[in-house]
């Protein structure tokens, strides 16, 4: 384990994806989910090739990423930044741990956290390629934000404010991604500066799907999330729909 994580922390600095490899993400993602690029070569392709490629298919386990360093850590386990052994390809590891998930009797949140993310397709929301899962934890391959969260870059800078044009950018960024998550009736309930990352770019990713929901018809009456950052519906105990998280 210690070479390999020498072999990723030492190379941390490469291209996200590297020249030989540059539809890796897109690898990564049709291997863990065989149906769903299935799906998208129906047009192209018989249904008889489709299910010859599904069963050539193998599923993910530990043994094909090198583990590097730590990058966070949340209640029921940490994340670490990764790299798939074949495609070089990085990724952030989120390894979950599947007694301390059943302790708090979290099951179905942690189901519909793969769920919602998995199906989220958004240049500023953080992209979940797969999962996998063994005898004792739960692994969600999710993209690399490379630059750390926003949350750290406000906290660095001098007044501990960022520009008016600086600011402008993240917020038209973030409001664009939660237009795309009204549309498809998903509730963040969890925005918050240390949930918003930063990709290669500089460019907001929004993270951690832990408490979302998906809600297309009826009104949520859950108070969850960060108390720090809890909308006034919350708050007062009133209902609530996707429209809340334009509160933070």
């Amino acid at each position: 384990m210690a070479d390999s994580e020498c072999s990723v922390m030492n190379k941390e600095n490469e291209p996200l994806v590297p020249p030989n490899s540059s539809s890796a993400a897109s690898n990564v993602q049709n291997k863990t989910n065989p149906d769903s690029d299935c799906k998208q070569k129906q047009v192209a392709a018989s249904s008889a090739s489709c299910k010859k490629q599904q069963t050539s298919e193998r599923k993910w386990t530990l043994s094909d990423f090198d583990i590097g360093r730590p990058l966070g850590k949340g209640k029921f386990g940490n994340v670490y930044l990764a790299r798939e052994k074949t495609s070089k390809f990085k990724i952030a590891l989120k390894v979950l741990f599947k007694s301390a998930i059943k302790e708090c009797n979290n099951e179905h949140q942690v189901r519909r956290e793969i769920e919602i993310q998995s199906h989220l397709k958004h240049p500023n929301i953080l992209r979940l390629y797969g999962y996998f899962h063994d005898e004792t934890r739960v692994y969600l391959i999710l993209e690399f934000a490379a630059n750390g969260a926003l949350y750290q870059k406000l906290t660095a800078t001098l007044d501990k404010r960022f520009s008016e044009p600086e600011a402008a950018k993240y917020i038209a960024q973030v409001a664009d991604a939660l237009m795309y998550l009204h549309q498809k009736k998903v509730i963040h309930r969890d925005i918050k500066p240390e949930n918003l990352l930063l990709g290669a770019n500089g460019e907001i990713k929004i993270a951690d799907f832990g408490w979302s929901v998906h809600a297309p018809s009826s009104k949520r009456t859950t108070v969850c999330g960060t108390l720090d950052y809890l909308p006034p519906e919350m708050v007062c105990g009133r209902s609530h729909n996707e429209k809340v998280i334009l509160m933070f």
